[in-house]
């Protein structure tokens, strides 16, 4: 490159330089593309030759930086005096056109790393999130297991009371049947005439089936307590 002339060198800055600016501003439409159809995208993954076309851009305005700085050579040590004072404001126009290219190529990758990094933070949180909703519906079912448990002990206790009930119920009819025989007995006994002896046989198996009543009442009780504190 340093080899050529400055009207030659001069020439490809001004082609490059036209490179350049549609290269940026097809990279501006894509990003404006990009935003509007996919505002959440990661990047600019809508198209995948933005990287690499920001790439080619950003060594392309390296080597308008190599003109420039050949240029800025040639035209102090080539051009007559005559000409320098014009040459140099062509190639002030050209440095300046390159600075803002190269200004404007590094807007557009600040932006696109900033995306990026947003896409990523958003990416962690909702895969946090994802964690942490687990995380909630698995106590929410240990609570539901825990209610359902509670639930059928709770059932079980009902039942249990029930079956009590019933079977003191039984004991009260046994109890009020035991009492009826007894009188019709002893209206037997005392139509017949029997001894004394014989009373006092009926009468302590009146006392014996008493004892039996109660003692069975009471077993019931310790049971129902026993379920109660099982279940719980």
């Amino acid at each position: 490159m340093g080899g050529g002339s400055l009207s030659d060198l001069y020439q490809q800055a001004r082609r490059l330089l036209l490179e350049v600016r549609d290269g940026l501003e097809r990279l501006e439409r894509l990003e404006s593309h990009s935003s509007i159809s996919s505002p959440r995208a990661s990047g600019w993954s809508h198209d995948d030759s933005a990287p690499d076309l920001a790439q080619t851009l950003k060594r392309d305005l390296s080597q308008l930086q190599t003109y420039c700085a050949d240029m800025d050579r040639l035209w102090r040590s080539q051009m007559p005096k005559s000409q320098r004072d014009l040459w140099k404001r062509k190639l002030e126009q050209v440095a300046e056109e390159v600075d803002s290219l190269k200004f404007a190529l590094d807007n557009y990758l600040s932006r696109r790393h900033r995306r990026q990094m947003e896409a990523k933070e958003r990416a962690e949180l909702l895969q946090r999130v994802n964690g942490d909703s687990a995380h909630v519906l698995q106590i929410f079912d240990e609570e539901a297991q825990a209610m359902q448990s509670a639930q059928n002990s709770s059932s079980m206790l009902d039942e249990a009371y029930s079956t009590g009930i019933a079977v003191l119920s039984k004991y009260a009819e046994q109890r009020d049947r035991l009492k009826q025989a007894q009188r019709k007995a002893l209206d037997i006994i005392n139509t017949v005439g029997l001894s004394n002896s014989m009373l006092k046989i009926i009468e302590r198996r009146h006392q014996m089936d008493k004892w039996i009543i109660y003692i069975g009442m009471f077993l019931t009780v310790v049971i129902i307590v026993i379920v109660w504190r099982w279940t719980h």
